[in-house]
């Protein structure tokens, strides 16, 4: 039977109803999350798996939205059908939900790096260095070590590259769900939030190298196919060098693009044109960062924010500007696509649930221990290391990049499943821990003005 659908998505207009069921599912289960003292961010989630294909589709047989995945076994009917997945040219249903999702991490990135006060960022860069280091060692060590018995699923002693490559996958960290809390509960401006979103991007980079590195070596034999620059970025030392390239690139490119900042809110101050550039800057800085150095686009989104930073009234204006659309459209669409894209319970056996669990719980421990402790040794008290832990093991797109990269590699495919759990499972408890954590205070956005009890958006957007 396969997958059937009473409409097929395949149209801009048949799209805009998709974003249209999003909105109004992530703000109603935001709002009860809310009501009921939980981040909106897990009611986006949550709406993203009510109405995907994960619960009513492949376990009761119906489903709001349905995917047409190539290759799967899922036999149920949808009333809305996203079909293909760019194998057979661009799908407007599924490609264009993943171009949303896209547009929102970087917006939420982009608006991190406007609101990081580089000062507080000096006095931070030890410890969210050491933090991220710890972030990458714990997790990938405590990976490598839950694969070693596990031999009959491609793992053990004689795959040992296998290993390796779980190990790397569960060192990646995604901060858009901890940013959205931070900010909710107006903390992102602290000395403790600008370390978690520092050290998550220092530990995407690390996480970055050392998963080109393993993938140099396991895949050495096949670089002889190569010639020129892509010979010399299949190389791992060529990743390495390609890494270090990126930063000095964008640095150097910063100074420019800050002064010319500094010369356009001169002169046109408090205008369109001003978060209109920023955001060509933005986009321009994440396909810079992946398409051309081979670093994750997130870091690209986030650096051009820090760049511009750099022109405290220009940032300001740009920031509240961006929120409106980030937080009105692209965001709720980038977490409850987490649900509707990346979530499925067929093909599980015993074996792969039972490794897929222990992996997961080794990464969140890893996190938690890894980079609390460093945190402690750097004077934070105990519940604030516990949020510098809790902060650190959200995962996200950077998981599925390693993931996708590790399948090319050799990895089996059936792994997918724990990066999918893995992505689950902390994309829940990260903001229920986090609130947990944080109590129950008054949340004040860096301007020091209380922002409204039931809302995650700018003021402006109520």
């Amino acid at each position: 039977m396969g997958v059937e659908g009473v409409f097929s998505i395949d149209s801009g207009l048949g799209f805009v109803i998709i974003i249209a069921i999003i909105l109004f599912s992530t703000k109603v289960l935001g709002l009860v999350c809310r009501r009921i003292g939980l981040p909106q961010v897990l009611g986006y989630i949550i709406a993203g798996i009510i109405i995907g294909p994960a619960i009513f589709g492949e376990l009761c047989g119906f489903s709001l939205i349905g995917l047409n995945k190539p290759g799967s076994d899922a036999s149920y009917k949808a009333l809305f059908l996203l079909n293909g997945f760019g194998e057979d040219g661009f799908s407007m249903g599924t490609d264009g939900l993943a171009i949303f999702s896209k547009i929102g991490v970087l917006l939420l990135m982009f608006s991190t790096g406007l609101e990081t006060n580089l000062s507080e960022l000096k006095k931070t860069g030890l410890a969210a260095t050491l933090v991220a280091c710890m972030g990458v060692a714990v997790p990938m060590a405590l990976g490598i070590l839950i694969s070693l018995p596990f031999g009959s699923l491609g793992l053990g002693t004689e795959n040992i590259y296998n290993c390796v490559f779980i190990g790397a996958i569960l060192t990646a960290t995604s901060v858009a769900i901890t940013v959205s809390v931070l900010k909710e509960l107006g903390k992102i401006s602290t000395k403790l939030g600008t370390t978690i979103v520092s050290a998550a991007i220092i530990d995407d980079v690390i996480g970055i190298i050392v998963l080109s590195i393993v993938t140099g070596i396991a895949k050495s034999g096949d670089a002889g196919d190569l010639t020129g620059f892509a010979w010399f970025k299949a190389q791992w030392w060529g990743t390495v060098i390609m890494i270090v390239a990126f930063f000095i690139v964008a640095i150097a490119l910063g100074f420019g693009i800050s002064y010319l900042f500094k010369w356009l809110d001169k002169k046109w101050p408090s205008t369109h044109r001003i978060p209109v550039f920023s955001l060509v800057v933005c986009f321009f800085y994440s396909w810079l960062a992946e398409e051309v150095f081979g670093v994750a686009d997130i870091t690209g989104a986030f650096l051009a924010g820090i760049v511009l930073s750099t022109v405290h009234h220009a940032s300001e204006y740009t920031d509240k500007k961006v929120e409106v659309n980030t937080y009105t459209m692209f965001a709720p669409v980038f977490f409850a696509n987490i649900g509707i894209s990346n979530i499925s319970f067929l093909g599980l056996n015993g074996m792969i649930f039972l490794f897929a669990f222990l992996a997961v719980l080794m990464g969140l421990i890893g996190k938690i221990v890894g980079c609390g402790a460093v945190a402690k040794c750097f004077k934070y008290n105990l519940r604030e290391s516990s949020i510098a832990g809790v902060g650190m093991m959200a995962r996200g797109e950077v998981a599925l990049i390693v993931t996708s990269t590790a399948l090319g590699a050799g990895l089996p495919e059936e792994f997918v499943i724990m990066t999918v759990l893995l992505i689950l499972v902390s994309s829940v408890l990260t903001p229920v821990l986090l609130k947990a954590l944080y109590g129950k205070q008054k949340p004040l956005p860096a301007n020091g003005a209380p922002e409204p009890a039931d809302s995650l958006e700018p003021p402006e957007q109520q």
